[in-house]
């Protein structure tokens, strides 16, 4: 929860969007929509949840699929993996403990066992998860999954010298983490994990983790034979448990992957081996490949890509039927704009929310309702319990009323109240919105020290939480690791997020780290069920305001016309890739 995720999709700036008209807003699924799905969510696990996954309606078999994408992941090794495009692809031939189902005509996620029995026990002290795991499973290869093999991918995971870039909730919570250095530099003796038996994991904990199901479900926990690991070299070739396995790959260019003989569809709830197989090609023109798949022509029909629509195609969806090639839906992203609450009085926020220029700053930025729509809520519709509520100005729309805001400042006694931030001074679309900003502020009473640094030092100076500056310390903006209401307040909104370097508005609140405490302390059915996590979202923003939110960030990717159930996962941002289809094979 305190390590950011970075999101790998790219997204392409839209610049004219409103004026060519958008798919429209009335419905509320992944396709055709502009705005985020409201649907009433029941269930955030299912522990009881087995295969085979539930057939697509009109599903075919056979043939391959072709991702062309304009980014390039950096790696496959799935103790590695922490970027967004990596998960999804690899959820393909890989399996964890557990794995999101999407539920529903909005695909809801909810978190059920993969290659676990069940969603794991904890002990009364919070200190021991034990997961059961299925038995019977096997590698690509026809040899079998053992529990040992998930006790060794979790001891590669603290080889950071090695794997640089994975999570790092294990390196926080697993007891003995402090000292164990992996199994190349510190052998196979980590208390952080035990194996009884061949299928009985059971992990160790330093201080409780409740989210511990849902990190289960990180590619982390894939297994991985220690006679086969190969260290760096293993992601060229690794031993697979979901439905492909990997059939050759050209770092940088290309992945191919064909069927893995050895799955069994039976013992897994949420994959589908539809395809013969997936071609995946990398680092390709962004522009053209769009082109290319809004076209459709031969092969390119049964193509997609997952970088949002270029803003110079919008106007070509309007002929036809090419909306239909437009996928939108939820990410677990959201933009903000935080405000230093140990040295902004709470009146003075108030009066920066009535004067803050959204419209203007949204149309210097770029930003669309494609792909991102203003926000009211500090959470992401993603998350299970989900609601949308609107608190009086603080919608992300709008331009402010400096002659309101002036008044404000005015009752509370703080006029010429100043405000400071850091920009990128060498990059243009950046220092134009800090202009906007200064222009509206300085025109509702506010003086504004505006200071300007190079790109390459922005995440230096606004990532530290106590820089001479009130406005916009990072985070400005937060993609949740899991979909649950606990990986966002308590991430940062509690005290101790300030130290961890994740705060949003440096909230230092006992009574509020109290309340959060509370609801994070709820089983998720709980939380779920009394619509906890929104409600103190809502009171956050009511009570304390530490940001305005800004925009909900959503997926807006192109698909070819032969690709079916082309569907938008909220977990990743990202197609859900296990259950397409050819209508054509």
């Amino acid at each position: 929860m305190q390590v950011k995720r970075i999101t790998a999709v790219a997204v392409t700036v839209l610049l004219a969007v409103a004026a060519c008209g958008s798919p429209s807003s009335k419905g509320g699924g992944d396709n055709g929509s502009d705005g985020p799905a409201n649907t009433t969510q029941t269930k955030v696990m299912d522990a009881a949840a087995k295969g085979p996954a539930a057939d697509v309606e009109g599903f075919k078999k056979g043939g391959t699929a072709t991702i062309l994408s304009d980014v390039t992941p950096s790696t496959f090794d799935p103790t590695d993996t922490y970027y967004v495009d990596g998960f999804q692809i690899q959820k393909l031939y890989f399996r964890a403990l557990t794995q999101y189902r999407l539920d529903g005509p909005d695909h809801k996620p909810v978190l059920v066992p993969d290659l676990a029995e069940d969603l794991g026990t904890v002990s009364d002290d919070k200190l021991k998860w034990t997961f059961k795991l299925k038995q019977g499973i096997k590698y690509s290869d026809g040899s079998p999954v053992k529990a040992e093999d998930f006790a060794y991918s979790i001891k590669r995971s603290f080889a950071s010298d090695i794997f640089t870039d994975g999570p790092t909730y294990q390196r926080q919570y697993f007891k003995g983490a402090d000292k164990y250095k992996g199994p190349w530099a510190s052998g196979d003796n980590f208390e952080g994990v035990e194996t009884p038996d061949d299928h009985t994991l059971v992990i160790n904990l330093s201080k409780p983790f409740p989210d511990m199901p849902f990190f289960g479900a990180f590619t982390l926990f894939t297994p991985i034979p220690k006679a086969k690991d190969t260290k760096d070299a293993y992601q060229s070739k690794p031993l697979a448990t979901g439905p492909y396995m990997v059939g050759s790959y050209n770092p940088g260019a290309e992945l191919k992957l064909v069927k893995n003989p050895n799955w069994d569809p039976n013992t897994d709830a949420v994959r589908h081996q539809y395809l013969d197989g997936y071609h995946f090609r990398f680092g390709l023109d962004t522009l053209k490949i769009q082109r290319q798949i809004l076209s459709s022509t031969g092969p390119d029909a049964s193509s997609l890509t997952y970088s949002n629509i270029d803003a110079t195609l919008v106007p070509e969806l309007n002929q036809g039927n090419k909306k239909d090639q437009l996928i939108q839906g939820p990410t677990p992203c959201d933009r903000m704009v935080p405000m230093d609450t140990r040295k902004i009085p709470l009146e003075v926020r108030k009066a920066i929310a009535a004067a803050y220029p959204y419209d203007t700053e949204r149309k210097v930025a770029g930003w669309t309702s494609l792909a991102e729509p203003p926000a009211s809520t500090y959470m992401s519709p993603s998350v299970p319990g989900w609601e949308n509520y609107e608190l009086p100005g603080l919608n992300g729309k709008g331009d402010g009323d400096p002659v309101k805001a002036k008044q404000m400042l005015k009752d509370a006694g703080k006029e010429n109240f100043e405000l400071s931030w850091y920009y990128s001074n060498d990059a243009k679309i950046a220092t134009q919105r800090s202009q906007v900003r200064q222009q509206a502020l300085e025109k509702a009473g506010f003086k504004v020290k505006a200071i300007g640094v190079p790109t390459a030092k922005i995440r230096e100076v606004t990532g530290d939480q106590n820089a001479p500056v009130n406005m916009f310390k990072s985070p400005v903006g937060w993609c949740s690791d899991w979909p649950s209401g606990s990986s966002w307040a308590p991430v940062l909104f509690r005290s101790d997020a300030i130290k961890l370097g994740n705060s949003v508005g440096q909230l230092e609140d006992k009574a509020l780290d109290a309340e959060i405490d509370k609801v994070n302390n709820m089983s998720p059915e709980e939380a779920l069920k009394t619509k906890a996590w929104i409600n103190l979202d809502k009171k956050i923003m009511q009570d304390y305001l530490p940001a305005l939110p800004v925009y909900q960030s959503r997926s807006a990717f192109l698909v070819g016309t032969n690709i079916g159930h082309p569907i938008n996962d909220p977990t990743q941002g990202m197609p859900e890739f296990t259950s397409l289809f050819l209508k054509q094979p």
